[in-house]
């Protein structure tokens, strides 16, 4: 992310001007901006991040200009800050992004594949005979990859799910949802979004707009 005026304040965590690189999300974190604040940025699906930059954070972290040396991220950030129009700063940020990662091979194709299944699926059973790696190596691929086990970012994925579909939907029965998207009864659907998506299912029907943040989930 680069912050292009003002400080920033990402969960506990306040930043101020540069290049920022932020963790994959595990669970949903308040962004608090002052009056001028200008972001810019790009989000990766779930492990291109790491597959891009092999690294993980795991916190938001104010990249220093002597270790930007691999993608010239501050002379983006240069050019970012002398562009007024959006419309320059998006085609800036999609040029560079085409020039310097390659992401034809980013990640594994047992990984992708893995992802796809857990998208798809409500239940991990199986998952490992679809893409021909023992459960104990798509443990690995996932920490190595994702920071996370499989059974944790499927949580991510089904609070994501919940929070999407209760913006959409405000008057249904809790404990039919619940059931709809793999819950064992509605508390364990109120505890998981409370963990997680840092709200209620009750808030989240009757104030949407609290949990806006909650897409940010499994970035």
């Amino acid at each position: 992310m680069f912050n292009l005026a003002g400080d920033v304040t990402i969960g506990t965590e306040t930043l101020g001007q540069g290049v920022i690189m932020l963790p994959t999300n595990k669970h949903k974190e308040d962004i608090v901006l002052p009056s001028g604040s200008k972001l810019a940025g790009i989000r990766f699906l779930p492990a291109m991040g790491y597959g891009v930059l092999r690294k993980h954070y795991d916190k938001p972290t104010l990249l220093l200009p002597e270790a930007d040396k691999v993608y010239g991220l501050y002379t983006i950030y240069t050019r970012l800050q002398n562009q007024i129009d959006e419309t320059r700063q998006i085609e800036t940020l999609t040029h560079w992004a085409k020039q310097s990662f390659n992401f034809t091979h980013s990640i594994p194709d047992s990984l992708k594949k893995a992802l796809e299944y857990i998208e798809q699926n409500a239940l991990l059973v199986g998952l490992s005979s679809n893409i021909t790696l023992s459960q104990r190596q798509i443990e690995r691929t996932f920490n190595l990859w994702l920071g996370m086990t499989p059974k944790y970012y499927q949580r991510l994925l089904r609070v994501k799910k919940v929070i999407y579909f209760l913006r959409e939907h405000k008057k249904v029965c809790l404990a039919a949802v619940a059931q709809q998207f793999g819950f064992s009864d509605q508390a364990h659907m109120t505890r998981e979004l409370r963990t997680i998506g840092c709200i209620t299912p009750g808030k989240i029907v009757t104030d949407p707009a609290k949990a806006i943040s909650g897409q940010h989930l499994t970035d």
